[in-house]
């Protein structure tokens, strides 16, 4: 349903090209569940991003059920049913929390701000507030998700979902993305926490801007666990020597 062709994306960064991303291929199905996780600044969410529109591959093809989308923009996806959370949500004042949900359901006969309920917040309590810094980043991360379901797109981008949710609303936030996927649906998680790894269908490495692994979360997940014994991804001795960032 969504296929990444070559997809490589460069920055300028003091007067240098640095590349992000690097010949990256992926082909993602519907009904499946995805997590994108991997080192820091491995190129995660860069290539979430691409997904989304918010970056121009510099290189390489978005093919969205078999249709060009890369020179797309941002509004023009997300008319195609592609929806991002972000890690940080944006705040925007002058808006409240009911002006936001009311665009994301623009395309909905009935207005329904019960998905602020499923996120764990008080309709009542919150609908008329401003999403200014009165919010605190949990509660602005839990509106941004409703705003997610409210939306009901295609495909669900939610970078670091857990970012700002105290461990007890923890569970819920999983339950609530776990029954909210359906069979018509590509979601996308980027996460490096163990439960929501176990949660998904398949698991894509992300490691210095490529993809250094991708499969069920089978295969996948015990090779990440054992490899994260050793700091230097390698077996710890390789010719009599041992790497000095490597358990003794």
């Amino acid at each position: 349903m969504l296929q990444l062709e070559d997809i490589s994306l460069y920055f300028s960064e003091n007067d240098r090209s640095v590349q992000a991303l690097k010949d990256i291929n992926l082909f993602l199905e519907k009904g499946k569940m995805y997590a994108f996780t991997g080192p820091n600044g491995s190129g995660k969410s860069s290539l979430a991003k691409v997904i989304m529109g918010i970056y121009s591959p510099t290189v390489g093809k978005i093919l969205l059920e078999g249709e060009d989308i890369t020179r797309l923009s941002i509004t023009e996806r997300a008319r195609q049913g592609i929806g991002y959370a972000f890690q940080h949500p944006p705040r925007f004042k002058g808006l409240r929390v009911i002006d936001i949900l009311e665009i994301a359901l623009r395309h909905s006969e009935n207005f329904d701000c019960q998905v602020l309920r499923q996120t764990g917040l008080c309709p009542d309590d919150y609908l008329k507030r401003s999403l200014d810094s009165s919010l605190s980043g949990g509660e602005i991360k839990r509106i941004e998700i409703a705003t997610i379901l409210a939306q009901n797109p295609k495909i669900r981008i939610f970078d670091e979902p857990e970012a700002g949710i105290d461990l007890w609303s923890f569970g819920q936030l999983l339950e609530l993305l776990r029954s909210s996927h359906t069979a018509e649906k590509i979601t996308i998680i980027i996460s490096h926490q163990e439960k929501i790894l176990e949660m998904v269908d398949e698991i894509v490495l992300i490691e210095d801007g490529s993809v250094a692994m991708k499969g069920s979360k089978s295969t996948i997940w015990p090779l990440i666990k054992e490899s994260a014994l050793c700091a230097c991804r390698q077996s710890c001795r390789q010719g009599g020597e041992i790497y000095a960032d490597c358990p003794r």
